[in-house]
């Protein structure tokens, strides 16, 4: 999707756009997310390289995800109001600006002292993509493609995961995880690039549209506590999966990262399936509390992976599938109930719970699992996703009530 001569037309949340985005910018979209949680995915998959090289514990390790979205999770409303405001183009092309540069920083750290500052720096990214994201889809797709485009971009997180899991713990095997990273940042300088070109224009202050509603609807509020609770389980499993596989299951760090790219396939699939299923009248309201109890189960699995070895891969699945896929149906509620002119506001409200979340969970579970091990860790992240369930029942309770 070029810039050029086409007609424009008012978009449903403001400004003008051409016609009905199409694949190119998909594949954008869902690149953005890719590069955006990154960097999360990067110090899962290559953590027992990282502990082993630069000597942090696995408290320490869980402290470096805290940073990064605690730092996202404070941001993100102002993030949703500089979208708002300076429009998403801007933001994308800077969102993958920041990104090569955090992992540029994360490759030449020599210490956890230094790794601290750079991931933090990835929450600025982490910050601006949802709401970026979604204001584009509400201005450059027809209602009918949004919830499936909705789907694609979110699992460009996933495609992330994968990119760490195998390809980039491959490329480590041979030149180290500095050089990895390095190759990380590069690629991500080069998208944003591509974006520039890509992207149509952000419309003027003057063409932004209607005034943003006041408050967002009681349903965005409760997404947001539930993307808290979710949150919370899903960072666990991704900061401290190929940590888990490599110390207590016997992995080597290779095979142990793979396990978070089975999770990121899995993740992908789930949430371009789901996030279809939700374009259907009810469904969108009522797979948010279903996809979190099936996360319940995942979490029980990876419990019994201290018995019965192999069952750490059906577990990574079922991460993937329940767990992860529930974040992009909840963006899909977000675009469906954003109040006129709030869209960038709402998803940043949503993905601020879902960051404090990701801030909160790692460091909470490293410390568990330093006194009692993993297995009350995971009965940990069960726990958190049955009170995310509960949270969300409601929204399937009043789907026909428009609450």
């Amino acid at each position: 999707m070029e810039r050029g001569g086409e007609p424009e037309a008012a978009g449903p949340d403001g400004g003008a756009v051409r016609a009905a985005g199409g694949r190119p910018l998909t594949v954008l979209l869902t690149a953005a997310m890719a590069f955006s949680m990154l960097q999360l995915f990067v110090l899962g998959a290559l953590g027992p390289r990282l502990v082993g090289e630069l000597g942090i514990s696995r408290t320490v390790l869980g402290l470096t995800t805290t940073a990064g979205f605690g730092a996202a999770a404070v941001l993100s409303p102002m993030a949703g109001r500089l979208v708002d405001r300076v429009g998403p183009r801007r933001c994308l092309i800077a969102l993958l600006l920041l990104t090569a540069v955090s992992l540029a920083l994360i490759g030449a750290v020599p210490g956890a002292g230094v790794l601290l500052p750079a991931v933090t720096l990835g929450g600025v990214p982490q910050a601006l993509a949802n709401p970026a994201t979604n204001k584009v889809i509400l201005a450059a797709f027809p209602a009918e493609r949004r919830a499936a485009v909705t789907g694609l971009k979110q699992s460009g997180v996933q495609c992330g995961a994968f990119v760490a899991g195998l390809p980039l713990s491959l490329v480590a095997a041979g030149v180290g995880w500095r050089g990895a990273v390095w190759a990380a940042a590069g690629t991500a300088a080069l998208a944003a690039l591509w974006a520039a070109r890509v992207l149509p224009a952000d419309p003027s202050p003057a063409a932004a549209g209607p005034p943003a509603a006041a408050t967002s609807p009681r349903a965005t509020w409760r997404l947001a506590a539930f993307s808290l609770l979710l949150g919370c389980g899903i960072a666990s499993v991704n900061t401290y999966l190929a940590l888990f596989g490599s110390q207590r299951l016997g992995m080597t760090p290779t095979t142990a990262a793979a396990l978070v790219a089975v999770l990121g396939v899995a993740g992908i699939g789930g949430r371009v399936g789901w996030s279809r299923a939700a374009g259907r009248p009810g469904w969108a309201e009522a797979l948010p509390a279903l996809l979190a109890a099936g996360a319940v189960g995942a979490a029980l699995l990876l419990a019994l992976a201290l018995r019965v070895q192999p069952l750490v891969w059906p577990a990574a699945v079922a991460v993937g599938s329940f767990a992860v896929s529930a974040n992009a149906v909840s963006m899909v509620l977000v675009l469906r109930k954003a109040a006129p002119g709030r869209a960038g506001k709402d998803t940043a409200l949503v993905s601020a719970g879902f960051f404090a979340g990701f801030a909160v969970g790692p460091p909470l579970f490293g410390a568990l699992v330093s006194v009692t091990g993993y297995g009350p860790g995971w009965l940990l992240a069960a726990a958190e996703f049955a009170v995310a369930s509960a949270i969300a029942v409601p929204l399937m309770l009043r789907r026909n009530g428009g609450a």
